[in-house]
């Protein structure tokens, strides 16, 4: 239920303003991802109406322009030591003594430096969509609540790179009723595709809730207005 509101929310906000409604399949992490899960994904948007223009982007199938962006990074990305287990990293002035590098971290100077290729070769979240933003042209990024403290990362390497930062909106996460987050690991049920009752239910979460004689999509685009979200945040906070 909370991706199907954070796709709602992308799709009608894009689709009141006229524009053009972009499908990522962020597979980067290649390890966790599961056969046909994007296959899966994809056909319960269709079956909500929620089609998408142009093709599908597949991040596991763009690695080489990830490269170019990291070696344009240049000294602002440095090579760390650190493992999960540091909670401070001191690598950005130089590797410790006998210590080799790990991942790549990028320094700024708002917060403690961030992974963009791990130690395990892949690249992080946070160049991969920030190289694919820019590539596809985006222009507006509405997404979860959860992702609001990756926003400041990510336009941060976008002045890095010289790319133009998106307009950033961010609505609220659907939670259970202990507060936690909608997601498989807390074990919320799939919901069903197509199922007009929970589109219905996706909009009044998103303060929309449509008439019931009106076509769900249609009457929540045409009557759009992200002040009447409960709790959402534009840009970075």
């Amino acid at each position: 239920m909370g991706s199907l509101v954070a796709a709602v929310a992308s799709f009608v906000d894009v689709r009141s303003q006229g524009g053009r409604w972009l499908v990522r399949i962020e597979d980067v992490d290649t390890p966790r991802t599961v056969p046909g899960a994007a296959d899966a994904i994809l056909s319960t948007l269709e079956a909500y109406g929620l089609h998408w223009d142009g093709e599908v982007v597949y991040q596991s199938q763009r690695t080489v322009l990830y490269q170019e962006a990291l070696s344009q990074l240049g000294e602002a990305a440095f090579g760390c030591a650190c493992t999960r287990q540091d909670s401070v990293c001191h690598c950005a002035s130089g590797l410790p003594v006998g210590r080799a590098a790990r991942c790549v971290k990028v320094r700024w100077q708002d917060g403690e430096p961030f992974v963009v290729k791990r130690a395990d070769g892949l690249f992080a979240y946070q160049l991969a969509v920030v190289v694919d933003d820019a590539a596809q042209g985006v222009t507006d990024v509405v997404r979860g609540a959860d992702l609001l403290d990756s926003t400041p990362r990510q336009m941060h390497l976008q002045r890095l790179l010289g790319f133009p930062a998106p307009r950033y909106l961010h609505v609220p996460v659907v939670t259970d009723e202990r507060g936690d987050k909608l997601s498989k690991q807390t074990r919320a049920p799939a919901i069903v595709p197509g199922d007009e009752a929970t589109l219905r239910r996706a909009l009044s979460l998103l303060g929309h809730p449509p008439p019931p004689e009106a076509s769900p999509l249609e009457w929540a685009v045409s009557h759009w207005d992200t002040r009447r979200i409960e709790g959402a945040v534009a840009g970075p906070g």
